[in-house]
């Protein structure tokens, strides 16, 4: 799933997701004080523009430039300022400790890529500041069709618990655990539980 797919796929459909924040970002950052956030794997901007809304200076970052044309659009609708950044992990990196919040809310990490893009969202986290990554529960997912009709190995990914060993003493891990997923689902919904990291650098 490269690029040329993403822009495909976002240019052929109107919506291809909800444009609602997903419901862990809401329940683990809302009422914290706003800060640069970083949104990666942004898509059409769902968590973005609610960060936005929230009062953080939000960067949407993301694959496909299509994405990121609908977010700036959505974002200029608002009334809100939207920074955009067209970024491949599998051979970028965001910049170093730039960010009081870095989220990655149901982004593909392929194993095949190494963990060097993981090492690149936490080193984008400022001192004091939060990485937070949610996923689908893989077991409840399982392997499947793609949007492009090939098969999708759930075994292929990185789970959040693997940013874990990657995180040294200058980190403290506050989440890392199979939860419920916030109601209401969507009614497309194929999973009923999220898998959550959440981690703090450390100020020292």
């Amino acid at each position: 799933m490269d690029e040329k797919y993403w822009d495909t796929l976002y240019r052929e459909r109107e919506q291809v997701f909800s444009g609602a924040a997903n419901g862990v970002l809401v329940t683990e950052i809302e009422g914290q004080p706003p800060g640069r956030a970083l949104d990666v794997g942004a898509g059409e901007g769902g968590d973005a523009l609610w960060l936005a809304e929230q009062g953080w200076q939000v960067t949407a970052a993301d694959i496909s430039s299509v994405a990121l044309a609908k977010v700036a659009a959505a974002a200029q609708a608002r009334g809100w300022s939207v920074d955009t950044l067209h970024l491949d992990l599998a051979g970028a990196a965001p910049p170093p400790a730039a960010f009081d919040l870095v989220t990655a809310s149901f982004l593909p990490l392929f194993k095949a890529n190494g963990t060097a893009p993981l090492r690149a969202l936490a080193e984008a986290v400022a001192p004091g500041g939060t990485l937070l990554v949610t996923n689908h529960h893989f077991d409840e997912v399982g392997d499947h069709e793609g949007h492009d009709g090939r098969a999708v190995r759930m075994a292929d990914f990185y789970r959040p618990a693997d940013f874990r060993p990657l995180l040294d003493e200058g980190w403290q891990v506050v989440v890392d655990e199979l939860r419920p997923r916030p109601e209401p689902l969507p009614a497309d919904a194929r999973h009923t539980k999220d898998l959550v990291f959440k981690a703090v650098r450390l100020r020292w």
